[in-house]
């Protein structure tokens, strides 16, 4: 794993920007860093690279790599886990070395920008050629890796694995994108293409962006809602057939993320992702598979013990650790510098403090997003299938919540989740984004904009009549990659490499052919890992209550961070900052602080908008005072 950065200019700029750049890639000690300036035609390209000492591995001769002819150059963060089967169709080529680098190189130089599609893994690609004048940026299907890049008024276009390393380019801009703030408050992250500043994007997975001296040019090779359509055309019905398959290709996705590891672990939640992933780990073992688990301090909202149990049973060697309140305090101050974007999920603070454990034990690790999104594992899939039954009374719901008064009477705000889902909003773009709407019209408020701002208009796009399985796409486009931004930003800060079994491109475009039928069914949620999972570990000690992490946000509002969010919401501070409607703003927060559970837009829920905000107001004061 290695953080990467460079840019393509046709203004004067030294190798000390390079340096200078490389510099924030922080990690960890032992790593190897390099920087190289190359000329293309009237442009000059800047690649820089800091690879990181995972255990168990070499860091020497990680550079940029160059093609034996000097046409191609190439630095890559992540890992090309086919290379194997990539170099024995390019057996004319004479390889030098054995970095996925210089496969890369060789499969572009045979089959040009196409390559990609062949490709297996976690990866962020920045390739010259010098033949073609043009700079190709190239990120994995999913988004395992991070790619930003900005786009200067001069035409200069600048790229790196973390803002960090943009921000130190001459004449980096930092300018806030108010206009995605709303969206960031809602989700609780930002996602791409957008980042928290102006002209800056995040790469969009399955794409790459090719920047020459005319223009720059995003092609898309790989895409979550024409792969779905796609798969559509050809379901598989019977459901023997599907898990038998299924089961097959997880196992083979496994397999290959087991390659070329000689210190391997897993994180292990105890839910059905993970310990299917460990236990097919653990048969292709020849001794006991590290596993991590992080536990809280709060009765009722832990799943650490759960996950011992199932370790034992599957021969696991099981190590967990306890996340306390005070240690969640501690880190909080670290969160903008491995975030360097405002990213609310309180998740963050068990990914930290796992990352920290297993860092310790082993080099590569295996983690299990995405399978909820593609299997149906999120109770708001339940919530939105229960919802659609109810849909033919969502237009008068929807005319009837407009009367004067009704919205803020307790018996609406009472009222069943499914009918506030179908009264919210029956636009389709957004129909499966409903049931917040005291939120968000707070929210308005706050930022002085438009609720509809607020959400992510494309679900149409899916081509998908079942809200729950529409809401599971469009999670796996957004959701999913900021879970994997959670884990990797986490991992890379203690040198430790992350893999992805669910996100095996074969997993997904399987998944993608089952029908809906068999991922959420009249409430009951995830029903392939589920009889999956049952093969390994017995159904009595898997089925349980899903608890998951509690934070207690609420209480760290009104008490530790009382002070800071009253001087972050002061009047003097907001008309300084600019974004935020002073009046409303403060206001708001003295309901919430003051009335504790008492009124409207006072209760414990009201943390999903200041959470998010304590959040941006942290990561403003780390980089834009």
């Amino acid at each position: 794993m290695s953080g990467i950065c460079g840019f393509v200019t046709n203004k004067k700029v030294t190798k000390d920007v390079l340096k200078e750049m490389n510099a924030t890639y922080d990690y960890s000690e032992g790593e190897y860093r390099t920087e190289e300036l190359y000329g293309l035609n009237s442009m000059t390209v800047g690649f820089a690279q800091r690879k990181m000492q995972i255990a168990g591995r070499s860091s020497k001769a990680y550079r940029p790599i160059d093609s034996i002819n000097n046409r191609v150059s190439c630095i890559m963060d992540g890992e090309i886990l086919n290379c194997v089967e990539i170099k024995d169709e390019l057996i004319d080529y004479p390889f030098q070395t054995d970095q996925d680098s210089e496969v890369i190189i060789a499969a572009y130089m045979k089959w040009g920008i196409d390559f990609v599609k062949k490709l297996e893994g976690e990866f962020a690609i920045a390739l010259l050629d010098r033949e073609d004048n043009s700079v190709y940026l190239i990120r994995d299907r999913m988004g395992m890796r991070p790619l930003y890049y900005y786009m200067s008024e001069d035409g200069s276009v600048v790229f790196a694995s973390e803002l960090k390393a943009i921000m130190k380019y001459p004449g980096f801009v930092k300018q806030i994108n108010e206009e995605i703030l709303g969206n960031y408050f809602v989700k609780l992250y930002i996602a791409a293409p957008y980042t928290v500043f102006k002209n800056t994007y995040k790469l969009n997975s399955g794409t790459i962006l090719k920047v020459d001296v005319q223009k720059t040019e995003k092609i898309s090779y790989w895409e979550i809602a024409e792969n779905y359509k796609s798969a559509q055309k050809n379901p598989v019905e019977n459901y023997a057939e599907i898990k038998n398959t299924l089961k097959e290709i997880i196992k083979k996705s496994v397999e290959l993320r087991m390659r070329g590891t000689v210190s391997l672990g897993s994180f292990l939640s105890g839910g059905y992702d993970s310990t299917v992933i460990c236990a097919i780990a653990q048969e292709m073992s020849d001794k006991p598979l590290p596993v991590f688990t992080v536990g809280f301090d709060q009765i009722g909202k832990n799943e650490a013990e759960f996950a011992e149990t199932i370790a034992k049973h599957l021969g696991l060697k099981h190590k967990k650790i306890y996340l306390s309140e005070k240690e969640v305090l501690e880190k909080v101050d670290k969160v903008p510098f491995y975030y360097d974007e405002p990213l609310a999920d309180p998740a963050v603070f068990p990914n930290m403090l796992l990352s920290e454990l297993a860092g310790g034990e082993v080099g590569t690790i295996m983690s299990g997003e995405g399978g909820d999104e593609l299997f149906g594992g999120c109770e708001i899939y339940a919530t939105l299938e229960n919802a659609q039954k109810c849909k033919h009374i969502g237009k008068a719901l929807h005319l009837i919540k407009n009367i004067p008064g009704l919205r803020e009477r307790e018996e609406w705000n009472k009222m069943k989740l499914k009918y506030r889902i179908v009264s919210d909003n029956i636009t389709e773009d957004t129909k499966t984004q409903t049931g917040i709407s005291q939120y968000t019209a707070a929210l308005s408020r706050m930022l002085n904009r438009e609720q509809s701002e607020f959400f992510y208009n494309w679900e149409s796009r899916y081509g998908e009549d079942q809200y729950s399985i529409t809401r599971m796409l469009l999670d796996l486009d957004t959701y999913t990659q900021e879970e994997l931004s959670k884990v990797d930003r986490a991992s890379r800060r203690v040198g430790l490499n992350s893999r992805f079994p669910m996100l095996d491109r074969r997993v997904m475009e399987f998944a993608f052919r089952v029908p809906g039928k068999y991922k959420v069914n009249n409430g009951n949620m995830k029903m392939l890992l589920k009889d999956i999972a049952y093969d390994y570990v017995p159904k009595e000690i898997m089925d349980r209550p899903k608890h998951g992490l509690g934070m207690p946000t609420d209480n760290w509002l009104r008490g530790s961070f009382k002070e800071q969010m009253i001087d972050w919401t002061s009047k003097d501070y907001l008309l300084k900052q600019g974004i935020f409607d002073p009046e409303h703003t403060s206001a708001l927060l003295q309901t919430y602080l003051v009335n504790g559970d008492e009124g409207l837009g006072s209760g414990n829920n009201y943390s999903q908008i200041w959470w998010p905000y304590f959040i941006f107001q942290q990561w403003y004061a780390a980089y834009m005072i």
